[in-house]
């Protein structure tokens, strides 16, 4: 299949996609990715065995994975470090390595450090998840940051003219600084939210729809992507400060509004 090989130099073979973590994104990237390539995949998680089957994808050992083309990371903040530093150790040379993880600065500068110089390097953040991306990808947002090499571009070409999403090229640092409202900020509230529930679903407001919707797409994400989202973005902790600031703030003035006696019309 032509358009299969476009992210391989080498015409003569399928380009071969090692998946790094085999969980809900990890899944979806398969979906859209096995038109392609030939996908492998690595997931220490159990139970995993029927569904690559159904994706056509061959699960197999990290060390056989990361000898792939291109090696997309999906794996959880938490255990970045000790996968990237399995892959360098198998990779091949002209490698492309790809990370979609939540947060990119502590990632970027993890594969900057432990990856060989023969490695190109893209980190990017799908701004999508597999309830958002239910009705399809097509129009959807990638953050893409260039760390090594020059097949960024290509990359991002892949993703817009292959996938038809909206590719936004930025850097680690200015991701995180608006991630950190962006999505800080959404799961924030979401997880208040929660606990408040159950929430009204019969006399609502299409505002409040709304803002049901949003709950309804990030409510159901692993603990892990609010791990990163809140604690591995070097952001959030300002952000999530200045807001709950803000609402206490907000909380004292309308105290004091409730508290003071309104004059009567003569003035006493």
């Amino acid at each position: 299949m032509q358009r299969s090989r476009k992210m391989n130099n080498d015409k003569s073979r399928q380009t071969l996609l090692g998946i790094v973590g085999f969980g809900a994104f990890g899944q979806l990237a398969a979906a859209h990715l096995g038109e392609y390539f030939e996908i492998s995949a690595y997931d220490p998680s159990p139970g995993l065995a029927k569904t690559a089957q159904q994706l056509g994808v061959t699960l197999s050992s990290l060390h056989s994975v990361s000898q792939a083309d291109v090696i997309l990371i999906a794996a959880p903040v938490s255990s970045f470090e000790e996968v990237v530093s399995e892959i360098a150790v198998a990779c091949n040379p002209g490698a492309l390595i790809v990370d979609v993880g939540s947060v990119k600065v502590i990632p970027s500068e993890i594969m900057r450090r432990l990856l060989p110089n023969h490695m190109d390097i893209v980190a990017t953040h799908p701004l999508f998840g597999p309830q958002s991306a239910g009705p399809g990808i097509e129009g959807l947002k990638v953050a893409v940051c260039p760390i090594q090499g020059r097949r960024h571009m290509r990359l991002a070409a892949f993703l817009r003219k292959a996938l038809g999403l909206t590719v936004i090229m930025t850097t680690p640092d200015d991701h995180d600084q608006e991630a950190a409202v962006v999505q800080g900020l959404t799961h924030l509230i979401a997880k208040v939210l929660l606990r408040m529930g159950p929430l009204p679903t019969r006399m609502t407001t299409k505002s409040f729809d709304l803002l049901s919707e949003a709950i309804s797409m990030v409510q159901h994400d692993a603990p892990e992507v609010f791990e990163a989202i809140e604690k591995a973005n070097p952001y959030a902790e300002t952000v999530r400060r200045r807001f709950f600031d803000l609402a206490a703030s907000l909380s004292i003035e309308l105290e004091a509004a409730s508290t003071t006696k309104p004059h009567n019309e003569s003035g006493h």
